[in-house]
Formats: structure tokens, C-alpha cells, sequence
């Protein structure tokens, strides 16, 4: 395998795309890893990137600490305020998300395993979907475990709760989503780690493949033999065991690799 090839620039398609989408047409299975590149031209920032959140505001990233999150009713008041302002609940999926829909479509897809908790890959209408670090769409009592809708809890917090308690045991609650010191749902990163050693190709897009074990899913793919194909506008970790890196705009080489396989363009 040969690794650190960039495909063409922004409106052009590449030879790198071509190919990639040759291996799209002939995998058996495809598995895609997407982070927080994918939403982004959904209006949803990403983390770690050049204009991420932690990037310009690091103490931002104290909110998704569980010791923080649990030792300090600080924490957790600002916490739920910001999620009241949250880009998540208007976001609409962008060509991108809907590109992945068409490919699962025609049966070239046979799962996304997303580390975002936007649920946008869902909202454009993909159906195998693993969120590996969960959603914002829930909330969750780490106490009694009650799964209570997000909608609700935040309808309290305008109403006035600065840190709104389960109403069950009084516990305190926390938006579904793996915070940093947090496990990850065993069931569902066993879910994920199937899918990435049943692939012939994995489609890593959006993903800086710096947090495990979710860039780990890399690994397990090559270690079964699958080709690792990555979109990410940034260097990876894994660019150098990649068999194509692509560094065209997600939202551009997306929709053309899918109108490429499937013949279909975005409706």
C-alpha cells in the first residue's frame, strides 16, 4: 500500500477520485468512519481543526470532561446552557450526508459509523448507522441510567433549572454522549469493530484519527485486509497506510464519487 497521495483541488476529478470510486464499485462491503468534518458545512464546528472549538476556546473542552462535568454544578450549568444554543437542533444534512444515503442505497454501503452526535446522518436518511460516541438527541441520568428525550430536559432549563436533576432518582444528568473519562458502550464498539473487519474498503471522512478507539477502527479494517481510503482536509495519523487520501472538500468529492458509482445524482 502507498499512502500521502492528495487527489485533485476543489471542482476537478481527480485520478485519486476515479479510483476510489472503481474500489467503491467493486468492495464486497464498505464501512465509513465519519467525525466532525462532515457536518461542518452544516453549520456544526468541529473540535480540533484549524477553527475548532477547543482550537480557539480550550477551556470549552472542560464541558465534555465527566470529572469535571460531575464535580462542578458550574460545569454543568454552562454545559446546559450552551446547549440550549446547540448548532445540532437546526442543522439540516448537507450533499455530503446524502451522498453516503445514495451509496447505502445501491447496496455499497453496508454501514456508517459515525463519532458525531449531530444525528444528521440519520435526518438525511441513512439506516445503518453506529454512533460510536452517541447523541445529543438524549439525555441520560448517571445515576439511575433513565434515557429522558433532549427536547424535555432543555424545556426545563429556559423554564429557569440552571442543572435540571433526573426526575426519577434526583440523580444528575448529562447529555447521551461520551464525554472524555467516559466508556464507551461496550455493544456498540463491538458493533463498530465488526463493521470495520468485515469491510473491503474503509471510507474514513471528516475525521482528524486522533481519538481512540475510534481511529482504531483503522487498524482493525488493514489488519483484515480492507483498503483504507481517507477525505479529511487535514493530515492523519493514517495517511502514510492509507491506500488513497483525498484532500478535495468533503461536500464536493462526496457527491461526485456517489454519482460516480450509483449514477445517481444528488435530487
Amino acid at each position: 500500500m502507498s499512502g500521502g497521495r492528495s487527489g485533485g483541488t476543489s471542482g476537478e476529478r481527480s485520478h485519486e477520485d476515479r479510483t476510489v470510486g472503481a474500489w467503491l464499485r467493486t468492495a464486497g462491503a464498505v464501512t465509513v468512519l465519519t467525525g466532525a468534518g462532515i457536518s461542518t458545512d452544516s453549520g456544526i464546528p468541529d473540535f480540533r481543526g484549524p477553527n475548532g472549538v477547543w482550537t480557539r476556546e480550550p477551556r470549552a473542552e472542560r464541558l465534555s470532561t465527566l470529572e469535571d462535568y460531575l464535580a462542578d454544578p458550574e460545569v454543568r450549568a454552562e454545559a446546559w446552557r450552551r446547549r440550549l444554543d446547540h448548532p445540532a437542533w437546526s442543522a439540516r444534512p448537507n450533499p455530503a450526508h446524502e451522498a453516503l444515503v445514495r451509496l447505502e442505497e445501491a447496496d455499497l454501503v453496508a454501514a456508517v459509523v459515525t463519532q458525531n452526535i449531530d444525528g444528521l446522518h440519520q435526518r438525511a436518511g441513512s439506516r445503518r448507522v453506529i454512533e460510536i460516541h452517541g447523541t445529543i438527541w438524549w439525555v441520560t441520568c448517571v445515576e439511575c441510567g433513565l434515557r429522558t428525550p433532549m427536547r424535555d430536559v432543555l424545556a426545563r432549563v429556559e423554564a429557569g433549572e440552571a442543572d435540571p436533576r433526573c426526575l426519577s432518582c434526583g440523580g444528575i444528568q448529562k447529555s447521551a454522549t461520551i464525554s472524555f473519562g467516559e466508556a464507551l458502550d461496550r455493544a456498540v464498539l463491538l458493533a463498530a469493530q465488526e463493521a470495520a473487519r468485515a469491510c473491503d474498503l474503509l471510507l474514513a471522512i471528516g475525521t482528524s484519527l486522533q481519538v481512540h478507539p475510534a481511529a482504531g477502527l483503522c487498524d482493525v479494517a488493514l489488519r483484515a485486509g480492507a483498503r483504507l481510503v481517507v477525505v479529511n482536509a487535514q493530515p492523519t495519523p493514517y495517511d502514510e497506510v492509507a491506500c488513497a487520501v483525498l484532500r478535495t472538500p468533503i461536500g464536493e468529492v462526496l457527491p461526485r464519487l456517489a454519482e460516480e458509482t450509483t449514477g445517481r445524482s444528488r435530487l
